[in-house]
């Protein structure tokens, strides 16, 4: 793979380039720096420097761990690793076709019959997602590859629905990073590979779109590869794999103008790059609830990884929000993803992604422990809403007429309701009894409750969008975004 290096020393100014004559930065690559840098890109550490002929360079080129990746990878170090199990997460910026990937990814899996009719974009069963073209909610599936079980989270591309990223990261040991072969990366590329490194995942940069006139490969990975250094990852995720692929023709290759007839080089640095799951095997069941579904006759379903232990049908365990906040229960149904479905299981062992029935109240965050000795995961952490509306009941001359739920209390059932899957959004009361404030990670996320609850019936007026300022040491902040 072919990495570019950019210094952001104002007082370096490198031997090879003439400002005068070349205005714009020459981005060289490790191989014609051979001979000239003392010590390859990979042995960079804070006692590096940098020898360009007669000229040395004390300021090193060093990527470091976050602080907040620090604490779990030091935890990880100290577990188990199972090699027969792979869980990913594929992100991106919104249309940057990873929803495609995943459609390849499963016709090359065998995951549907020859003659099965399978649609665009099948990881997109909402109508809503459909209709607008892109993901809104993060959901699971697996393949086999050679004896190997890969969990993949297809997740959401727009920044409004960071919330569902930010907790499905919790799941998965490493990320897809999808980015597309012209426009390289974007915002959300930022915001989701930023979350990623901080829990230390191992990253798969995959150039999408490879097969556009205009795709511009080695721009692209030039700046992927700037922004992990911005973003200070690890020596070991800056050295990251680059897989050049083209989803909507189901091929991939290790370089831009030499792809293979399938996704195999893809899977085969999945296999390679992405670390199997560290697991406690013979230690107290512990697993993170970090997604609910909701089934007519099954009840409440929590998705999650089991980190330790293992899961039985019928098993007793203790339900806690904290070491304080603990309730029992018992496992009716198990499940696990085997490749577009649920298959019912009798057992679940460490590592594995599964959902579990039978536990009516269970809440997003909270944790299902052995019954004597487990003890509750880290809660999940989202970033703070941004945006603000009112909603309220419909109080004009033709109220009735378009919805059947249009009391206050229909409309407060509804909108706590939604925060028993949706992290990333608040509830509050209003000023009046009939008024709610309703505060989101931006507009569109708003929107979409907003279309679904017409949807379902119910009648009701919102108010404009307001920015949720924040006092910071008596200072009067705003949200903002990072723009590059």
């Amino acid at each position: 793979m072919e990495m570019a290096i950019t210094f952001h020393n104002s007082s370096f100014k490198s031997p090879f380039i003439n400002p005068s004559s070349n205005p714009k930065p020459k981005f060289l690559f490790p191989t014609q720096l051979s001979g000239l840098i003392s010590s390859p890109l990979s042995s960079f550490n804070s006692k590096t420097c940098l020898k360009f002929g007669s000229r040395t360079f004390t300021k090193p080129v060093k990527c470091s761990v976050s602080q907040a990746a620090k604490p779990a990878i030091e935890k990880r170090s100290q577990l188990k690793r199972r090699s027969d199990i792979r869980n990913i997460a594929i992100v991106a910026h919104v249309d940057h076709g990873k929803t495609t990937l995943v459609d390849a990814m499963l016709k090359q899996s065998k995951v549907f019959r020859d003659n099965q009719f399978v649609q665009e974009r099948v990881m997109d069963s909402n109508d809503l997602e459909r209709e607008r073209g892109i993901t809104i909610l993060s959901k699971n599936t697996s393949i086999t590859y050679k004896d190997t079980k890969i969990n993949i989270i297809d997740t959401p591309g727009h920044s409004d629905f960071g919330g569902e990223v930010e907790r499905i990261l919790n799941m998965v040991e490493g990320v897809l990073l999808v980015v597309d072969s012209v426009e390289g990366p974007m915002p959300q590329t930022r915001f989701v590979l930023k979350k990623a490194l901080e829990f230390g995942h191992a990253v798969v940069v995959v150039v999408n779109k490879i097969d556009r006139p205009s795709a511009r490969p080695d721009f692209v990975i030039n700046s992927t590869f700037e922004l992990f250094i911005e973003l200070n990852a690890s020596d070991e995720q800056c050295d990251f794999q680059a897989i050049y692929a083209s989803g909507i023709k189901g091929k991939a290759g290790l370089s831009a103008d030499n792809l293979a007839e399938d996704l195999g080089p893809l899977f085969e640095s999945i296999i390679r790059r992405i670390p199997g799951p560290h697991i406690d095997k013979d230690g107290a069941l512990q697993m993170l609830a970090t997604n609910i579904e909701y089934d007519e006759h099954k009840g409440r379903i929590a998705i999650g990884r089991l980190h330790a232990g293992v899961l039985l049908k019928g098993m007793e365990v203790r339900v806690c929000t904290s070491e304080d906040s603990c309730r029992y229960a018992r496992i009716s149904e198990l499940f696990v993803y085997e490749k577009f479905s649920k298959t019912p299981v009798e057992r679940v062992e460490a590592g594995d992604i599964c959902a579990v029935c039978g536990i009516e109240d269970i809440q997003i965050g909270e944790t299902i422990a052995d019954k004597a000795f487990g003890k509750p995961l880290p809660a999940i952490k989202v970033e703070e809403p941004t945006v603000k509306m009112a909603f309220s009941i419909n109080t004009s001359p033709f109220v009735g007429r378009e919805g059947k739920y249009v009391t206050s209390r229909n409309l407060r059932d509804r909108l706590y309701h939604e925060l028993e899957r949706n992290l990333a959004m608040r509830v509050e009361d209003g000023e009046t009894a009939d008024t709610f404030i309703v505060s989101g990670r931006g507009t569109l996320h708003i929107t979409i409750l907003i279309e679904n609850m017409r949807r379902e019936g119910y009648e009701f007026m919102v108010g404009p969008p307001k920015v949720i300022n924040k006092k910071v040491a008596d200072k009067l902040l705003e949200p903002y975004e990072v723009i590059f």
